[in-house]
């Protein structure tokens, strides 16, 4: 089975196979094959007119790219590192999410930034952030975040076929992770439910107990997350079964356009939402979808809360790293805690 990384590689080069006017552009894209290997082999198959090395700046490729964008190309920038996401923030922002309102949507600009993100990796402070945050609430961009090999493949394909630009980010937890193509396509923006609850006879227990519960209803709780929280969800999730608590578990795919209409049907069968993020409660996304759920799904709601890193920058230290990161085992933590079944004894916040 296919690496998530080869699954990037191939979404690229089956759109510029597709379409001559796609071209790729970034630091050591060319030669090298990027930072992670993503881009390997695609200089010496489509050359040096479409596969472009820079120089170290981001904002001049990133400016580079829209002003190509504008002029008929479909650019795909790659930013190393999601923590340097700041530096193209003029281009990204101000000029290329901005245009097609600014020219009374005369002109698009079908731009895709891809960019490397997350922690767990023990590359410190400035090389471990997820932009997702800094992103989700800019009118005019999509943000997108995949969490397996299938949806490497498709929604970046999906993404550089967009006509406007589009921020596409790559948990680096991910890029060995293996797993089937599946389709060729998938539509920005839509959510899916990757578990069931209920699917292995469960659901019948602690939620059960507490009144609305058990299978009929579908399950006790739903988990919504992106990216490397999908499989943490999903080993989370079957810790749990084994303690009667059956879970239901969203992957979002995308933060803008943010599917809440999935998240809030999944929360009218199972009465209960945690929202998971690899990144400060403060400003983040997981407190939004929380809110915006509570709107959506009123009287339909008995819990909704958020699991969240600390307000602090992400340690180096590995013991203190992997204390930072709500992972399987910080969820299915702060689920029992929920249903009153553990303390909390970890560093990552649990808030209501």
């Amino acid at each position: 089975m296919p690496e998530f990384r080869e699954a990037l590689r191939l979404a690229i080069a089956e759109e510029m196979q597709h379409d001559e006017r796609v071209i790729l552009i970034g630091e050591d894209v060319a030669a090298a094959g990027g930072v992670f290997k993503v881009t390997e082999g695609l200089h010496e198959r489509f050359g040096s007119a479409r596969v472009i090395d820079t120089p170290i700046s981001e904002l001049a490729l990133s400016s580079a790219a829209f002003g190509a964008a504008v002029a008929g190309c479909k650019p795909i920038v790659e930013i190393m590192f999601g923590d340097f996401m700041a530096l193209p923030m003029d281009a990204l922002v101000n000029q290329a999410a901005k245009y097609w309102y600014l020219s009374v949507g005369r002109n698009s600009v079908p731009l895709v930034v891809r960019t490397a993100a997350g922690a767990g990796g023990r590359f410190g402070a400035i090389h471990s952030q997820s932009p997702g945050t800094w992103l989700h609430g800019v009118p005019g961009l999509k943000v997108v975040c995949p969490s397996c090999v299938a949806d490497a493949r498709a929604l970046l394909k999906a993404a550089i076929r967009d006509p406007n630009p589009v921020v596409f980010i790559e948990h680096k937890r991910l890029y060995a992770a293996k797993g089937e193509l599946g389709e060729e396509l998938e539509p920005l923006g839509k959510a899916q439910v990757v578990r069931v609850a209920g699917e292995g006879g469960g659901g019948a227990g602690v939620g059960g107990g507490a009144g609305k519960g058990g299978a009929g209803r579908g399950g006790d709780v739903t988990i919504a997350t992106v990216m490397k929280g999908v499989p943490d969800a999903l080993a989370a999730a079957e810790q749990l079964a084994k303690d009667g608590i059956e879970v239901e578990v969203i992957d979002l795919r995308s933060l803008r356009p943010l599917d809440v209409e999935t998240v809030a049907e999944s929360v009218a069968r199972t009465h209960r939402l945690l929202a998971v993020e690899e990144g400060p409660r403060t400003g983040g996304w997981a407190a939004g979808l929380i809110g915006a759920v509570a709107s959506e799904a009123l009287g339909e709601v008995d819990d909704l809360w958020t699991l969240c890193t600390p307000d602090t920058p992400i340690p180096f230290s590995p013991t203190l790293e992997d204390a930072f990161l709500p992972g399987a085992d910080a969820i299915a933590q702060a689920i029992r805690m929920r249903f009153g079944l553990e303390s909390k004894t970890r560093m990552s916040e649990v808030e209501a």
